[in-house]
């Protein structure tokens, strides 16, 4: 069992930055990718970044490719997404995963959710 409990989110003006965290635990969460996903409302969960369980391995969306930066401090079992230019279709509840598989899409079917951390990006 891994739980996942993220932090960070808030309101921004576009072109501003802001860090989620999520603090992993469990017996096995070492072995995990962890990411993020998120949900804009009225839409589907989206992929945005992942890293793996080494901390050496990341993937993002095109959507977020060269403005956010996930990372991952393999001793405290921590992932974080840096949000740097924020946009207002940045706007969504950012989740935090993990899952035993990534690939070079990300990750496909995340074993473990955290509850939602609500990002707002204003105009």
């Amino acid at each position: 069992q891994v739980q996942l409990v993220e932090s960070g989110g808030g309101l921004v003006q576009a072109g501003g930055s802001l860090r989620l965290s999520c603090a992993a635990s469990g017996d096995t969460v070492s072995t995990y990718a962890l990411g993020w996903f998120r949900q804009a409302p009225g839409s589907q969960r989206k992929f945005v970044a992942s890293i793996g369980w080494a901390g050496r391995i990341s993937v993002y969306s095109d959507s977020v490719k060269g403005r956010f930066t996930v990372s991952r401090d393999v001793a405290k079992n921590t992932v974080y997404l840096q949000m740097n230019h924020l946009k207002p279709e940045d706007t969504a509840v950012y989740y935090c995963a993990a899952d035993d598989v990534m690939n070079a899409a990300g990750m496909d079917d995340p074993d473990y959710w955290g509850q939602g951390t609500q990002v707002t990006v204003s105009s």
